[in-house]
């Protein structure tokens, strides 16, 4: 459904809109948001989603497994990537990955 600046959308069969998207979204588990993720966004500086939804999505992630430092780290680096104003957030996840890990 998005494209970047390095790419555009990805060809596909069906009709999409926002609105389901982000309604699918709200109510996948954990494994299916950081499957879309890891798809959509191979590499940390770009993808085919918004920034907006990366966070969102990164957001539900953590929410739904809060003591996964995998996820938790994950979750920063995008964070880091699109700062400063949510370095204190990256931070904050980092600092709670690494508690879990007995750091």
């Amino acid at each position: 459904m998005y494209g970047d600046e390095f790419h555009p959308a990805p060809e596909c069969i069906e009709e999409h809109d926002e609105r389901t998207f982000l309604n699918e979204l709200t109510f996948a588990d954990a494994e299916a948001i950081l499957a879309m993720l890891h798809e959509l966004s191979p590499n940390i500086a770009d993808g085919f989603l918004p920034v907006w939804i990366r966070n969102l999505a990164y957001r539900l992630a953590v929410l739904q497994r809060p003591d996964d430092p995998a996820v938790l780290r994950e979750a920063a680096d995008s964070l880091y990537m699109f700062g400063p104003e949510c370095d204190g957030i990256a931070a904050d996840l980092r600092q709670r990955a690494d508690e879990l890990e007995g750091r």
